[in-house]
């Protein structure tokens, strides 16, 4: 299985509208292709912005490939995404899970 791990940060004020822009979008993508096991929205806020990270499972690179594209490592972005991040990061992260407990 493999965990791909993504980051973003809002205004604090931005947060719950973008977690509802979130669900409609990346998420709900997420769960439409055949091999993904699910998705942890995390979040912190801090200093007036909050950040999210998603780490959405998968079980191989080819499953992930039919989301991403052929760059694995190139984030995902939608059109609103300029109007609620701060930034907007190039790459994401993958790490094969070792084990489940």
């Amino acid at each position: 299985m493999i965990a791909r791990f993504w980051r973003g940060v809002t205004p604090a004020e931005k947060a719950e509208q973008y977690l509802e822009y979130l669900m409609e979008t990346g998420l709900k993508d997420y769960r439409a292709i055949p091999g993904n096991r699910g998705v942890q929205v995390c979040r912190r806020t801090y200093e007036g912005k909050t950040e999210f990270l998603l780490i959405s499972l998968w079980d191989s690179y080819e499953a992930i490939r039919a989301f991403a594209g052929d760059d694995l490592e190139k984030a995902v972005y939608y059109p609103e995404d300029e109007a609620f991040l701060l930034e907007m990061e190039p790459k994401v992260v993958h790490y094969e899970v070792a084990a489940t407990l």
